[in-house]
């Protein structure tokens, strides 16, 4: 059944006004009004002028006004006011996990107008972002006609008490009352109030809050001088707000927890809607404090329609902390002095060298000839295996690095206005480059001949090389420079890149949950590995648990989501620069001298190089942006940075290839 059509003119509107009209009815044709006012140009003076228009009508039509005044008491009596004030735009279970799948419900299921929640009542009405623009564009003379017309007496108990409350005034001190008891009750939560500092949790000013708005009714409905009443609740409240944010502090040092943040951002906005309700309730003269809480009310509907914005909000901490571990792992990839370039390549070599027996061992698997998935399990063990083994022994993995130091160069973004910081970041920037061109050239010139030497060995041995003739031809095929591998390199980046994620996230719900300190301290662990064993299991788990969760999670990503994604739809697969230079090495043994006069050779060796500058750059450039907003500079000029790079590399082209002499000082 299709929407009644809404009447271009008031007059039309007005004569189907029914106060005795049903509860459908009557929300039906609030909504039919609200879109009047809006009106086609979508300009919130025009909406304006549509309010002013229907409060003259009404002043010449006496009849039709009190008609509308029947009609909204009919509409007050009937949905709580108050809830839609005090909990408007907040969790109802207060946890991030259920308000995500509120959301995904209110955006994904229609909503009725057969309500009595006020909420429901009022995300339906006010569902345009021009609602809170015309809101809060109304004049003060237009608010004063307004209340004078929708004045209604109170009812209930706060009528009972108070003769003479009007209604809207009434709705107020309850939604206050609500909202407090739940500021109250998330600040005596065990997960806040004991990560809370020692002065907050020793004089919590949650204990008094409810008797200081006790106060503040009183002395309002009294008449009396509430000044002092006011500034001391206002206080209280205030004191709420930092008593709530000594908990980051607690989190800064021992982790992130995405609903925990949901809580305290909660709580905050909370305590600023009471605020907002006490200054409608003191003004009762211009109604501008009333007009900017309903201005709000719309901007929140229009908000909490977004599934974006509520994780990005309340993931930014969890991307900081991120970022900073990250930042901490990825200060140990990055070399400065010839020292360090000479120990990262040895480092890489080593990397290259294990690298050779992974390939031998996928070959060895895919020879097996499982199924898709079970082929690309097995695949996936022997990479984690592999780059654990790489990891235990110190030795490195070039691709793994740029997604674990782009924090690290991020965090020197902070001061970047600073001529001086901006020079310390493009030294940063050649270090990293070198750092990369050390662990692809060492990875790659030594996984290369290994390769080659361990199939030579195979054959002796074995009497057949790492793989056949056929499977040599394919991995050249599969390896050209004219196929779709530097579109399967750009997406190993973004495998590399998640992995990071993953090594951040883990350690982070490592460091929360106090896991270190379980192994050291747990008495049935101390029990079976004994105090100084125990103590080695925790501090090395804490130092190696990033790099763990990254190498795990790399190899399985880099084995299993090939074929799930081929059993989806889109066929991808992976390109990974030392593993693809480990195949081409396998290839060539397979063939014998021969494979030089090939052209399919030598369009596979053209595509390394180009595989590993796609790995290494979406994996950097990924976890650089997401390190940007972790720390807040995402408006850093960047043709300024840019610009000093380019400098630099004018300057002195070779000191992103090979540090020089006194580049240590």
């Amino acid at each position: 059944m299709a929407a009644p059509a809404v009447p271009s003119d008031i007059s039309t509107l007005l004569e189907t006004l029914n106060p005795e009209a049903g509860l459908v009815e009557r929300h039906v044709w609030l909504i039919r009004l609200l879109e009047w006012i809006r009106g086609d140009n979508g300009a919130p003076e025009a909406a304006v002028a549509r309010v002013d228009l229907l409060l003259d009508v009404l002043d010449a039509r006496p009849a039709t006004a009190e008609k509308l005044q029947a009609w909204w008491r009919a509409l007050l009596h009937t949905v709580d006011g108050s809830t839609l004030l005090s909990d408007y735009g907040f969790g109802s279970r207060n946890a991030f996990v259920s308000e995500l799948v509120d959301r995904l419900h209110y955006k994904l299921l229609p909503a009725t107008p057969e309500t009595s929640d006020a909420s429901e009542l009022f995300g339906l009405v006010l569902d345009d972002a021009l609602d809170a623009q015309w809101l809060a564009a109304l004049p003060t003379p237009t608010l004063q006609r307004l209340a004078l017309l929708l004045s209604t007496p109170a009812v209930g108990h706060n009528a009972l008490l108070h003769p003479g409350l009007t209604h809207w005034h009434s709705t107020l001190l309850d939604a206050m009352t609500f909202c407090t008891s739940q500021i109250r009750a998330a600040g005596f939560s065990p997960e806040i109030r004991l990560r809370m500092s020692s002065p907050a949790q020793d004089a919590s000013p949650f204990h008094t809050l409810a008797a200081d708005l006790d106060a503040v009714c009183e002395a309002w409905m009294a008449g009396h001088d509430t000044q002092a009443a006011v500034l001391r609740f206002r206080t209280q409240l205030d004191a709420c707000r930092h008593a709530a944010s000594s908990v980051y502090t607690h989190l800064d040092a021992h982790g992130i927890s995405v609903d925990l943040v949901f809580r305290l951002r909660q709580l905050r906005e909370r305590v600023l809607r009471v605020r907002a309700l006490l200054d409608c309730l003191l003004d009762d003269d211009s109604h501008r404090a009333s007009a900017r809480l309903l201005s709000h009310l719309a901007s929140v509907s229009q908000e909490q329609r977004s599934i974006g914005a509520l994780v990005a909000s309340n993931s930014s901490l969890l991307a900081a902390k991120v970022a900073e571990r990250s930042s901490e792992t990825g200060e140990h990839y990055i070399t400065r002095t010839r020292a360090e370039y000479r120990e990262m390549l040895a480092n890489a070599a080593g990397g290259g060298a294990l690298t050779a027996l992974t390939t031998a061992m996928k070959f060895g698997i895919m020879a097996v000839g499982l199924s898709a998935f079970w082929g690309g399990f097995w695949a996936g063990v022997s990479y984690a295996l592999s780059f654990v083994l790489i990891q235990l022994l110190h030795f490195t993995l070039a691709t793994k690095q740029p997604a674990m130091t782009a924090p690290a160069m991020a965090a020197k973004l902070k001061d970047i206005a600073d001529a001086q910081a901006l020079g310390a970041f493009v030294d940063e920037v050649t270090h990293l480059v070198r750092s990369q061109v050390a662990a692809v050239l060492g990875n790659v010139a030594v996984v290369f001949p290994v390769a080659i030497a361990l199939s030579a060995a195979m054959a002796l041995t074995l009497g057949a090389p790492m793989i056949t003739e056929d499977r040599a031809h394919y991995v050249l095929h599969s390896l050209t420079l004219m196929g779709p591998s530097l579109l399967f390199a750009a997406f190993t980046g973004v495998l590399l890149f998640s992995s990071s994620i993953i090594a951040g996230w883990t350690e982070n719900w490592f460091v929360l949950h106090r896991l270190d300190s379980a192994i050291r301290y747990n008495p049935r662990i101390t029990a079976w590995l004994g105090t100084a064993r125990a103590d080695r299991w925790a501090q090395f788990m804490r130092r190696n648990i990033s790099g763990l969760a990254a190498n795990i999670s790399l190899g399985f990503m880099l084995g299993l989501v090939p074929p799930i994604l081929a059993f989806l739809g889109p066929a991808l697969d992976v390109r990974h620069v030392t593993l693809s230079a480990g195949q081409l090495g396998a290839a060539c043994a397979a063939l014998g001298w021969e494979v030089v006069k090939n052209p399919a050779l030598w369009w596979a060796v053209a595509s390394i190089p180009f595989i590993g500058m796609l790995n290494v750059g979406v994996s950097f450039y990924l976890a650089f942006r997401v390190a940007l907003q972790a720390h807040n500079v995402s408006g850093v000029g960047r043709s300024r940075i840019q610009g000093a790079i380019w400098a630099r590399l004018r300057q002195a082209p070779l000191s992103f290839f090979w540090p020089a002499r006194d580049s240590g000082a």
